[in-house]
Formats: structure tokens, C-alpha cells, sequence
């Protein structure tokens, strides 16, 4: 590619002691540049050419960030309190992570995982990702699976993988499965105690998907797994050699009988439950408004989809004027009851701090009720258990802006800004006279 005006004039040559910041500015604007260069007189050979250069400098950058990673994780440590919980640390680092990445609590906990076990045994993998051989994706995909093991451990998996010649071609998948058999014949002691703590954290989870579904999840044994998918394909079967016409799909059908053997109701459509769903307060002003209902982290739902005729369903309605969430105070030290409520509802139910989308688990003060903050609507804001908890490590703040945004400042001095209040709404277009 080709620079198309001169370099920032703080940008140097890359020396051999370091990489700057200067220099990641210069990448930064070589690559601007070809964002905006003509593509039309390229061949396609050359642009698949391009394409595969940046697949590979994206691997190299992953590296070159999983190193930082490691070098800021170290510093954090030689620069601590010998006093300070080892698991508040790591806590406070991952959060500083998370915030410079831009990406979920869950995420940096693997990156600064990452960085650490790329460098205490698996040298060959970091070599290869180094070298642009291995993505982020697929380096990650072994050091989890590598996780528990101990260095030399690691070292005999990394060895062995690397005697693969065709290692580089793999698929994610494959390259799982790989390492996770490497392992269990390394390491079988280690991958017996895995499967054993794994079935103690089986569970269901609910996100949401687009256009008012949702993901329904179960983290079970795989034999508990295989057993719940051959009912539902059984159920299928039955379904077919029934005389009835058959008007759903495969899916339909096994989607349809896991709701009605969950809830133990006649049909799929008639659930009893109550839900949560703030309204605008515009919409019960005027019947004909467009703002739609919202159920607090699953989304906006069409307002039919509530009036279902079947089942039994207790909406419970928070009223809301241009998107924030109406409500009072409280005497009390902590949020509970309504209040706790109506601050769960204003977030989405989804943590507030920027990037992370946890569900919330914490009420959390602004202004600290140490502080002398009160236990009011505008000085809480809902947060995630990891993200309540490290705002009370050394060097964290939190407050609230003057234009309402909350910001968080980390030990290093680094600001994050949250999301901003919402918008009110446009209103909608007068009808012609």
C-alpha cells in the first residue's frame, strides 16, 4: 500500500529495544491510507492476496497485544501492595483489560490468561502466532484447553502439537479436539478433575436473540445432552406417523415440545408467567404511538406478542418517559424492593459498565453511600458482581458527569464513559391536513 501524504511527524523508525507508541500511530495511519485507496484498478488475485495480508498482520497485532498484556499484568504485580489479595489483583487487571480492549469481563479474563500461558510453555503455538501461522481465535482455543495443566505439562502439549505438519491448516474445532486428547493422555489426572468440575457448573442460561427470540442454554454432561436431543427428535417421529396433517417444521416441532415438557403446559403458546415490560408513557397517551413495549434485557417485543390470548401472563409495567425509567428515593442504605427494580429496568438489565453485557447482579452507588451518597433512582446504576467489586480496589472511581454520563477512572488515570442517557424520541410524523 501506498501513502498518499506524509507520516505524522511524531512517528519514528521502529528501534530495537522497543515499539513505541509512535510507531503504532504510523500503523495506524498506513492503514487508514488503505482504507481509502481505489480498489477498481486491483485484480481479484491481488485483492485476495490483501486479504490474506491482513489475516496474517491481524495475527501478528494479536500477539504483539497478548505480549503488552503480559508486560502490564507484571508490572501490576511488582508494583503492588505485598498486602493486597492476589485475586483482588488479577480482579483489578482484567478490569483495566477489559476497559482497554473494549470487550466482555469474560473475554479479558482470557486474553490476560492467554498472554501468561503463551509464554510458560506453550513457546512453539506463540511462535506460530507470532509468525502469523496461528490466529487469535485458534491460539485461544489450545491455551484453554491447556489451561489447568502446569508448565511442563503445557511444554509436552505444545512439543507434541507442534510435530503436526498440518497443524496450521486446522480448524478451530479440530484443533480443540486435538489438544483436549493431548491432555487427557498428558495429563489424565488433570482432565478427569476438568470433567468432574464441569458437571459441577451445569446450569441454564436465557440470552436474547434478534426479532423477539431468545437462546435458551443448557450446560449439561454430554451423555444428559445426547439423551434430551434423541427425546426430541423421538417426539418428531411421533409426530409424523400421526394422521393429523403436519404443519410445522423438524425444529418447530422439537422447539414446541421442549417448551411444553419444561413448563408442563398443553401447548407451547400457553405459558403462565410474569414478565417485566416498561412502557413509555406516550404509548398509554396515545393509543396509535410507535414506541414499542421492552422487556429489560431481552429486547422490544410487538405489542401483540404480550396480548397473547393463551396462557396466563402478569405484565408487570414500569413507565418510562423518553427511555428513562420513573421512579423515587429511598432512606434505605441499599436498593432493594421497587427501587432496585426500576434501576435493574433503566439498565437493561445489563451491566452499565462500558463494554461489559453481564447480566446485573448489583445495585451499585455512584456517589458512594460512604461517601454520603443517597440511595436514590439517579445514584444507582446496575452493574455486574465482578464489576461491583473492583470499584472497590485501590485507584477506581466512579461518578457521574454533568451530562449524566457515568464515567469510571482506573488506577492508571485512564477514563471510560459509559453509555449515554438515552435520547428522547423523535416524535412521529403529523398526518397531512
Amino acid at each position: 500500500m501506498t501513502a498518499t501524504q506524509g507520516p505524522p511527524a511524531h512517528a519514528t523508525g521502529v528501534p530495537s529495544g522497543g515499539f513505541p507508541s509512535g510507531d503504532l500511530t504510523l500503523l495506524r495511519f498506513l492503514v487508514e491510507q488503505a482504507l481509502s485507496a481505489d480498489t477498481c484498478a486491483w485484480s481479484e488475485a491481488e485483492l485476495v492476496d490483501q486479504i490474506q495480508q491482513i489475516e496474517a498482520l491481524q495475527a501478528s497485532l494479536a500477539a504483539l497485544q497478548a505480549s503488552r498484556i503480559r508486560a502490564f499484568a507484571r508490572s501490576q504485580v511488582e508494583s503492588g501492595s505485598t498486602d493486597l489479595d492476589p485475586e483482588k489483583l488479577h480482579r483489578s487487571v482484567v478490569a483495566q483489560i477489559q476497559l482497554a480492549c473494549r470487550v466482555s469481563t469474560t473475554e479479558a479474563r482470557t486474553r490476560a490468561a492467554n498472554a501468561r500461558d503463551l509464554h510458560s510453555g506453550l513457546d512453539r503455538i506463540r511462535g506460530l502466532h507470532r509468525a502469523s501461522e496461528l490466529s487469535a481465535a485458534k491460539v485461544t482455543a489450545i491455551a484453554v484447553e491447556c489451561r489447568d495443566l502446569d508448565t511442563t505439562q503445557r511444554a509436552q502439549v505444545d512439543a507434541r502439537l507442534a510435530t503436526n505438519r498440518d497443524l496450521t491448516r486446522y480448524g478451530i474445532g479440530r484443533l480443540r479436539a486435538m489438544t483436549r486428547r493431548l491432555v487427557a493422555e498428558i495429563a489424565p489426572d488433570r482432565f478427569r478433575a476438568r470433567v468432574h468440575a464441569a458437571k459441577a457448573e451445569r446450569r441454564v442460561t436465557l440470552r436474547p436473540a434478534p426479532d423477539a427470540m431468545s437462546y435458551l442454554t443448557t450446560y449439561v454432561p454430554v451423555e444428559q445432552g445426547a439423551a434430551c436431543l434423541a427425546a426430541l427428535q423421538r417426539a418428531f417421529v411421533e409426530v409424523q406417523v400421526d394422521p393429523q396433517p403436519l404443519t410445522r417444521t423438524r425444529g418447530q416441532v422439537m422447539a414446541d415440545t421442549l417448551v411444553e415438557r419444561v413448563t408442563g403446559q398443553a401447548t407451547a403458546t400457553a405459558v403462565n408467567l410474569e414478565v417485566q415490560v416498561t412502557v413509555p408513557v406516550q404509548s398509554l397517551l396515545d393509543p396509535h404511538s410507535p414506541l414499542p413495549a421492552e422487556i429489560p434485557g431481552l429486547g422490544p417485543v410487538p405489542v401483540d406478542l404480550l396480548a397473547n390470548p393463551e396462557g396466563t401472563k402478569s405484565l408487570r409495567r414500569l413507565l418510562t418517559d423518553h427511555g428513562l425509567v420513573i421512579g423515587g428515593d429511598s432512606r434505605r442504605r441499599t436498593f432493594t424492593g421497587l427501587l432496585a427494580t426500576l434501576v435493574k429496568a433503566r439498565a437493561g438489565n445489563r451491566c452499565t459498565e462500558p463494554y461489559c453485557d453481564a447480566p446485573v447482579r448489583h445495585v451499585d452507588h455512584i456517589h458512594r453511600d460512604a461517601d454520603g451518597g443517597r440511595t436514590e433512582l439517579e445514584n444507582g446504576r446496575g452493574v455486574c458482581e465482578f464489576h461491583n467489586h473492583v470499584r472497590e480496589q485501590p485507584g477506581w472511581q466512579v461518578f457521574r458527569a454533568p451530562d449524566g454520563i457515568v464515567v469510571t477512572v482506573t488506577p492508571t488515570g485512564h477514563r471510560y464513559c459509559g453509555p449515554a442517557p438515552p435520547l428522547p424520541p423523535a416524535p412521529p410524523p403529523r398526518a397531512p391536513t
